[in-house]
């Protein structure tokens, strides 16, 4: 197979990756970056376990090759928080409203959550239903996870007390 090198920015660095020429976005990121937060669910783009945010739009990266990215902003849940290690609004709205159980699918949420609120600070409830649609979660519902993104829109988290 044909290497190639692929130089992006990752979580606000510069890297640069050498790869295989048909390698998949999802395996680049958790096998050559060593970033494991990013999960493999079906590996066909109907889960959105593998979400992360791509020059500001949410992809599933099990169906985008690395290879495309090159030249690009990407950013994993690992690039999510704050470098103090502070959880990101949208993380901590998560924990605050007991939004996850297992937690498989809880990075693809995060990410699909933070590229909605990224382009709109204050969706609607169905806006917020329309950029989670594909993501799936098999235990914990959804109502919670919906109120998290609310509870982050209508800026309950602009001023998050220090933990």
């Amino acid at each position: 197979m044909k290497k190639i090198t692929v130089n992006f920015v990752l979580n606000g660095k510069p890297v640069s990756v050498e790869i295989d020429e048909n390698r998949r976005l999802l395996d680049m990121l958790r096998e050559e970056c060593g970033l494991t937060g990013t999960k493999e669910g079906c590996g066909v783009g109907e889960c959105g376990a593998c979400t992360v945010i791509v020059d500001g739009e949410a992809v599933n990266s099990c169906l985008v090759l690395a290879a495309s990215v090159g030249g690009k902003s990407v950013m994993t849940v690992e690039g999510v928080q704050k470098p103090d290690g502070t959880l990101d609004p949208v993380q901590q709205a998560i924990l605050d409203n007991h939004a996850l159980q297992c937690g498989y699918c809880t990075p693809g949420f995060v990410m699909s959550a933070k590229a909605l609120l990224m382009k709109n600070p204050h969706p609607t409830r169905d806006e917020i239903r329309v950029a989670l649609s594909g993501n799936l979660c098999r235990c914990t519902g959804y109502e919670q996870i919906i109120q998290a993104v609310e509870d982050v829109a209508s800026g309950k988290y602009n001023e998050m007390p220090a933990k």
